[in-house]
């Protein structure tokens, strides 16, 4: 398969591919044990463009809700459902025969949902050191999503996983030798959690060859544009308050201005839209093709932790990005420099409405994006960050042998 034909589709499986295929490009050994799971079903050949020095294994594995599952989970289970549906004895069997065949340097988990293999590397290998990549602190999603949730049962629900999710996160993530964080933010609230250090920020990079202008594309003028994956509940709270609260004004204000949405499993209320100037565009094939036609991009972001992968992808390829802060939480820019930043309704409409009479410098503040993303987002210095954090672990693990 070429590196053409593989493209990771959303922010974890973007930065879990970047990573790996850094550490290759750095001359590194790399096996990836995956769950394959239906959201990101991927064939046993799919990195094999990377060369002979990266061994991909896969392992099927249903994560898809199921409400009797749910239920069993609730009365029955000590793991979060969350975090269950990603536990297969089958996977940790193959990373048990890892383990025992090959010579291991050092295990990364990536994300609090695999957390619970930890105990896997610790029985099979101890002397491995095991290294957990966070892409959020789950429970504070759950916690966020719950004080906005008007459903009393649901909102009883979401509380009562999140308090689940953060005894889970207590418990397993302080036992890792290292933990990096995708945020600075993040990276407090995980000391707060417990963990020993090191705990450090490792942000998300972008590999820049893959985000090279088109010139044959021209954004159309006049346009905004949304694109995320549309099953978490993050993106979707988002995106129901954009279109309740800001767009209604917004169209009346400025009818000739155009809103495309663009993202896979989108539930049936978005694809089903019929709203003047909003066009429904379902999943793409390239993001990045997407992301060109159109000229503002937009984050409206009320929930959520970690890095917004999209936010840095669409500032690479130069696009002035509207968003919450929250939205942009963990990323280094400064408000009308290289993003918009508005968290009310009224300040949304405000600023989209400077875009439509030409007073936002949207050119500039992309171009300015653009140049934040090379300085600091760069995966190649992404990748050199774990290769120390790696060092680091590995000579403390000498030094207490």
């Amino acid at each position: 398969m070429s590196a053409r034909s593989f493209s990771p589709t959303d922010g974890g499986a973007i930065a879990m591919y970047d990573v790996a295929a850094g550490l290759i490009r750095a001359g590194h050994r790399v096996t990836v044990l995956a769950l394959n799971t239906p959201k990101h079903h991927q064939p046993d050949d799919a990195l094999a463009h990377l060369g002979p020095n990266l061994r991909l294994v896969t392992v099927d594995v249903d994560t898809r809700l199921s409400p009797t599952k749910a239920l069993r989970n609730l009365l029955a289970s000590k793991l979060p459902y969350n975090v269950e549906r990603f536990v297969s004895e089958e996977a940790a069997e193959q990373l048990a025969e890892i383990l025992r065949t090959q010579e291991v340097d050092i295990v990364q988990l990536e994300g609090t949902f695999v957390a619970w293999y930890e105990s896997v590397v610790r029985r099979v290998a101890p002397d491995v050191p095991v290294v957990v990549r966070a892409h959020n602190v789950e429970y504070t999603i759950w916690q966020m999503l719950a004080r906005r949730e008007r459903n009393p049962l649901k909102r009883l629900y979401l509380r009562h996983l999140a308090g689940r999710m953060q005894q889970f996160e207590q418990y397993y993530l302080p036992r890792f030798d290292a933990v990096a964080a995708i945020t600075e933010p993040d990276q407090q609230r995980l000391r707060d959690l417990g963990c020993q250090e090191p705990v450090v920020f490792v942000p998300a990079g972008v590999h820049l060859e893959r985000f090279q202008l088109d010139s044959s594309i021209q954004p159309k003028p006049h346009t905004l544009f949304m694109i995320g994956t549309l099953n978490w509940l993050p993106n979707q709270e988002g995106l129901d308050w954009f279109l309740t609260e800001i767009w209604p004004q917004v169209h009346a204000q400025y009818p000739k201005l155009e809103l495309h949405l663009a993202g896979k499993e989108m539930p049936a209320r978005f694809r089903e839209l019929q709203l003047p100037n909003v066009v429904v565009h379902g999943f793409v094939e390239s993001a990045q093709q997407f992301m060109q036609q159109y000229e503002v991009m937009l984050v409206p972001l009320l929930s959520g932790g970690g890095m917004r992968i999209k936010i840095i992808e669409g500032m690479a390829l130069g696009k002035c990005i509207l968003s919450t802060t929250l939205g942009a939480e963990g990323i280094h820019v400064h408000n009308e420099h290289d993003i918009v930043l508005r968290d009310t309704p009224a300040a949304w409409v405000e600023a989209i409405g400077r875009y439509y009479h030409g007073q936002l410098p949207a050119d500039l503040i992309g171009h300015e994006a653009a140049h934040t993303i090379v300085r600091l987002y760069d995966n190649r210095r992404v990748v050199e960050r774990f290769l120390d954090l790696y060092s680091v672990v590995q000579q403390r693990r000498v030094e207490t042998a």
